[in-house]
């Protein structure tokens, strides 16, 4: 096999995944003493300068957030993608101490040696799998939480990109997320008495979904169909003969990081941040199904067709339509700035519980009023201009202050802001200007 693909290798990036239980607890063990360890040292410190140091301080050291970030990173799979889906807006409205852990898990990518990548590819497509391909780079081009990218081509010249899964990743999901669940406990960040047996069910069972590559190839042609005739977007389509649970195989398509579009002309940055929030839109009213993971690395720029490539639909999922209903009641409300009416669908939707509304009743009207009143602004929105989200967050965590009233939205709900938040915040990246409410209108008027 002619391995022709530039050598941009780094050798320091390589980690092995832990695949078995016993090697994954060790993790976890490890990682449980090392904390323990970090607590005993920092309260020794501030015991000998005088201070009574709350347990969460101890907990919360920055050394105690990077070897927790470190530690996930190394297991990958669950540990690492339950993770980043705790950052639902990236951090505007998190503790800033979970905030840091997150930003380490988005840039921490260790890949697998190429033994243990030699392996997998083996199991997975027989040890002759050299034979079915012409070229095949061993250095990926991504990294991420459940699985790795490269390069490869086919024998008649087509070029292709191959997702191949961390070895254990899919066996370990029901124990790595009870374990992360138990790190967040004892870190103090939730309340007891917050019920998170149904949020960390689904969580579990979509982490088995995303590990299931056949399931992610269909979602991948599904998408692909309803979007075919429209030059805005462009999904790969997956390579059957190559693909597997465990690899997924597809055409590669060229394109930059959708990030790249920050130096771009202000219209270009514009132009494919309307697009985007089309297709968010297409994908809660029309299509019933979501991509629901927001993470920039899912989408490139094609700047030669100026189309966006779509990446990555191992998060996909069909919607219940009262979810759609939900949001469908309370842009509607908020087009017309009818603030009371609003109110009553963010509750009926489950975005606010009956608790906190009847308790923080007046900082909940001041958060739907700032809303309203950026919503309806004349021309388009400017994402670039976010000063009313400090604003936001602060009055967010007055509310959150009072852990009695803490209150988990519907899952499909969650979701779906994930993917909303994480649109939003590219657009603040980028910039861009999008007229929100022209896009929306046609939704919500009958």
């Amino acid at each position: 096999m002619d391995d022709d693909f530039p050598d941009t290798s780094d050798s320091s990036r390589n980690r092995a995944v832990p695949s078995s239980r016993v090697a994954r607890l060790g993790t976890f063990g490890r990682l449980a003493g090392g904390v323990a360890g970090g607590v005993i040292g920092e309260g020794a410190r501030r015991l000998a300068r005088g201070e009574r140091p709350k347990m969460r301080d101890l907990l919360l050291t920055p050394g105690n957030v990077g070897r927790l970030a470190d530690r996930l990173s190394h297991l990958r799979g669950a540990a690492m993608k339950l993770g980043q889906m705790i950052s639902m807006d990236a951090g505007d409205f998190l503790p800033a101490e979970l905030a840091a852990i997150m930003a380490q898990l988005r840039e921490q990518a260790y890949r697998m040696p190429p033994k243990q990548l030699g392996d997998v590819l083996a199991r997975e497509w027989g040890a002759d799998w050299k034979s079915r391909l012409s070229a095949f780079d061993a250095n990926p081009i991504a990294a991420a939480s459940i699985g790795q990218v490269h390069r490869a081509r086919l024998p008649d010249g087509t070029e292709l990109a191959i997702k191949v899964q961390y070895p254990g990743v899919a066996q370990s999901i029901d124990a790595d997320v009870d374990n992360v669940a138990t790190l967040l406990r004892v870190s103090g960040l939730l309340p007891r008495e917050l019920d998170l047996g149904p949020l960390l069910n689904e969580a579990k069972r979509q982490l088995h979904e995303e590990a299931d590559y056949e399931r992610e190839a269909g979602e991948m042609r599904r998408f692909a169909d309803w979007l075919e005739d429209d030059a805005r977007y462009h999904v790969p389509r997956p390579i059957e003969a190559l693909t597997t649970s465990r690899i997924l195989a597809m055409e590669f398509v060229a394109g930059e990081p959708i990030e790249a579009l920050e130096t771009a002309p202000q219209v270009i940055r514009d132009t494919a941040m309307r697009d985007l929030m089309a297709l968010v839109l297409r994908e809660l009213f029309e299509f019933g199904a979501m991509q629901t993971d927001p993470n920039f690395a899912n989408y490139r720029y094609d700047r030669e067709n100026e189309r966006l490539v779509l990446l990555d639909f191992g998060a996909a999922r069909d919607l219940k339509p009262d979810t759609a209903e939900g949001y469908r009641a309370i842009l509607a409300a908020g087009l017309a700035e009818d603030r009371a009416a609003v109110r009553r669908a963010t509750i009926a939707a489950g975005f606010l519980g009956e608790a906190a509304a009847e308790r923080h009743g007046a900082l909940v009207d001041r958060m739907i009023d700032i809303i309203v009143t950026e919503m309806n602004r004349p021309g388009p929105f400017d994402f670039g201009d976010r000063a009313f989200v400090s604003t936001l967050r602060e009055q967010g965590m007055e509310m959150a202050a009072d852990r009695a009233t803490w209150h988990i939205p519907p899952v499909d709900t969650l979701f779906v802001q994930r993917k909303i938040s994480g649109t939003a915040l590219l657009a603040a990246r980028l910039k861009a200007r999008v007229d929100v409410r022209d896009l929306v209108r046609p939704y919500v008027t009958t």
